[in-house]
Order: structure tokens, then C-alpha cells, then sequence
């Protein structure tokens, strides 16, 4: 079982696309595999920005299940329902939130940000490497024909969320010229 987890992340960190394709991969356990994988990846984010400010561990596994639902969402109603492929039509949303789960094992990387000067070049090379996971993912899952439409699915999701993450704070902050009108 734990071999069967070990290899999902490796796959998934080597960018292999046949993790996506295998339907051994999306069985029982699956979604077991992607929750562990996203809460490790909140827990390695703490870790890892814990040399800059201090986070709560719980809190970042928590936000980093709530990421996990709302990348999947996203890639799943920008993919499978505005701009389908024909084979894309019938893909489960329990499967795209399984890819994204997977996508992300390159996060778990942040553990070793354990260098205060090494921090910020990890998390963004961590990054970058997820964003390229969520396109070979969602191109696999979703059978999409080309490589920029997969970029753009995941790129508009991106855009999404940071616009609502954005707004979201700012909102909290009292910062929205929005905020100030009565």
C-alpha cells in the first residue's frame, strides 16, 4: 500500500503521464492517495515558509484540502463543461480531483526548504513544477486533443482563483475602493 503511494509520487514527480492514463491508479485508495498527498503538501508549505513568518500547520493542511476542491472545480468546469473535447464529456469530477491531488506531490519538495535563503527558490521552483503537472494532468484526464488548450484550462483556473484569493484579502483588509462606497 505504501509502495503503491511511494510510486504515485514519483511518477507524478518524474512528470510521467501514464499515471493519468492507468486506470489502476484511479481505484479505491485514489482518493485516499490524493487527500494524503495534498494535506503532506499544505504540512511542507508550512514547513517551508515557517523560516519566514509562522503558520499553523493545521491551518495550511486544512487551506491546502479546500485548494485542492477548488482547483479541481475549476479545472473541471472549465474542461469538461464550457470547453469540451468530444471525449472529454463524460470525465468524472472524482477523477480530476484525483488528478489534481496527484499533481501536486511535487509540493511535498518543500520539506527540504529548511535553508532560510533557499525557502523562496524552492517554493517557486515547486510551483512552477505543480503548474506543469496540472497541465499534463488535465490534458490526460480530460483527453484533450492539444497541449495549449490543456495550458489554457489550467492557466484560466489559475487566473480565477488568484483573482478571488486576491479579492478575498483585500476585501478582508478594508482595501477595496469598493469597500469604501456607501
Amino acid at each position: 500500500m505504501f509502495g503503491e503511494f511511494l510510486n504515485i509520487v514519483v511518477k507524478s514527480l518524474k512528470l510521467d503521464k501514464s499515471i493519468y492514463k492507468e486506470n489502476k491508479y484511479f481505484g479505491e485508495a485514489a482518493i485516499y492517495y490524493a487527500g494524503l498527498i495534498m494535506i503532506l503538501d499544505g504540512v511542507a508549505g508550512a514547513v517551508a515558509v515557517n523560516t519566514i513568518i509562522k503558520t499553523s500547520i493545521g491551518v495550511s493542511g486544512l487551506t491546502a484540502i479546500i485548494s485542492w476542491f477548488v482547483w479541481a472545480i475549476f479545472i473541471y468546469v472549465i474542461g469538461v463543461k464550457l470547453f469540451p473535447d468530444k471525449e472529454s464529456s463524460n470525465i468524472s469530477f472524482k477523477k480530476v480531483l484525483i488528478a489534481v491531488g496527484y499533481a501536486h506531490s511535487p509540493g511535498l519538495i518543500r520539506f527540504f526548504a529548511l535553508v532560510p535563503d533557499l525557502v523562496m527558490p524552492i517554493i517557486f521552483l515547486t510551483q512552477f513544477w505543480i503548474f506543469a503537472s496540472l497541465i499534463i494532468s488535465s490534458k490526460n484526464v480530460l483527453n484533450l486533443k492539444s497541449n495549449f488548450k490543456s495550458f489554457g484550462v489550467v492557466f484560466l483556473s489559475f487566473l480565477i482563483i488568484a483573482f478571488l484569493s486576491i479579492t478575498f484579502v483585500m476585501s478582508r483588509m478594508d482595501a477595496l475602493p469598493i469597500s469604501n462606497i456607501t
